[in-house]
Parts: C-alpha cells; structure tokens; sequence
C-alpha cells in the first residue's frame, strides 16, 4: 500500500478532528501505521484547525513537512489558501466551498478573499471543490461535512470501501452511523465525478 501524507484543515466545529479519528481508525483496521497530530488554535471561537495524519507501513515522526502532502483536505475555502504550502507537487486538494468568514471580516476590518478557488487551480495540484455543506444537508445533517469531503477523497487512497465503512461505524455515535455512513457516499460519488 502507498503511504499517505494528510493535511486536514478547517474551522473549530466542522469536524475537522472526527474525520483525523476516522483516518486513524482507517489506518488501523487496514494494518497500517498511522501517526496524528492536532493542532487546535482558537477552536473553539471559529479559529483554525489542522490535523496532520501520517499512513505508512511504519511512521516515524507524526508531522508533514511543507511541500510533501499527498491530500489536503480543507473543509473551509480561505483555510485551503492558507496551508496550501504543504501540498506537494501532483498533490490532491478537496475544499469546500462554504465561506466561514473571521471576526475581521465580519467587524470590516479585512475582505474575504474572492478568488481563492480560481487560485488554487493554477496550481500544479488536482483540485476537488464541493459544495459539501449542501451534500450534507441533502443526506439528512449539515453537521455530516466531514464525512462528505472524506468520501471525495477515499477513491484516491488505496483502501476499500468496507474499510472506510467499518471506521466510520467505529467512530460516530451509533444513531448516527446511517446518516454519515450516507454523507460519505455522496462525497465518494461527487469526487468520481458520478
């Protein structure tokens, strides 16, 4: 199996460190090494969020350096622009186009950028945009993003499909394995373009 460098960034409350605990879970039941470090910011007042998740036959430092992800996946466009440094060259970056603006926008004091998906696909990188917020939605929760930008990722990586279901049954609440277990589908869907 390929080793897989993923960088998991976003906003405090998307979900961002479910969906490193179900990578993880994923690496475990496939008999892989994995290494997970978080790194938590503001989380709690809407501040940013990246996970670094290491999967390898053996893993010996649990952070990626720039210019070595193999994925970066963004739940939250300008988070996308701002850790796009640690992408390698051919890597594959999923963002979601849901915009959560910063206090400095909201107060006036900065602009949201408008072009930062128009950016990123100058890049020598393959780019996923979805709108997973209204996958999610359309699967039965919003709060199910994270299982819809894992689900537009999961062909690329090595792992069969079971695999990722029997994660995701590991680390979500029982009542809610349905639910997200049918977010993740549709991101896998989206991401083949189905």
């Amino acid at each position: 199996m390929k080793s897989w460098n993923i960088l998991i960034v976003g906003v405090g409350g998307q979900g961002t460190l479910l969906a490193s605990k179900i990578l993880g879970a994923v690496a475990s039941i496939s008999g892989r090494d994995v290494k997970v470090s978080e790194v938590h910011g503001m989380a709690q007042r809407g501040g940013s969020v990246v996970t670094h998740v290491r999967i390898a036959d053996k893993v010996h430092s649990p952070l990626i350096e720039p210019g070595s992800a193999d994925i970066i996946l963004s739940f939250e466009q300008m988070e996308a622009a701002r850790y796009v440094q640690y992408a390698r060259p051919g890597a594959l970056i999923a963002v979601n186009r849901q915009k959560i603006l910063p206090m400095p926008v909201v107060t006036g004091a900065a602009a949201y950028p408008g072009d930062v998906l128009q950016k990123l696909g100058q890049l020598p990188v393959t780019l996923v945009d979805l709108d997973a917020y209204a996958l999610a939605e359309a699967a039965g929760n919003a709060r199910t993003v994270n299982l819809v930008m894992l689900g537009a990722i999961s062909k690329v990586m090595d792992i069969e499909q079971d695999v990722w279901q029997q994660a995701i049954a590991r680390c979500v609440p029982p009542k809610t394995v349905a639910v997200n277990q049918k977010a993740f589908a549709a991101g896998r869907a989206i991401q083949q373009g189905e």
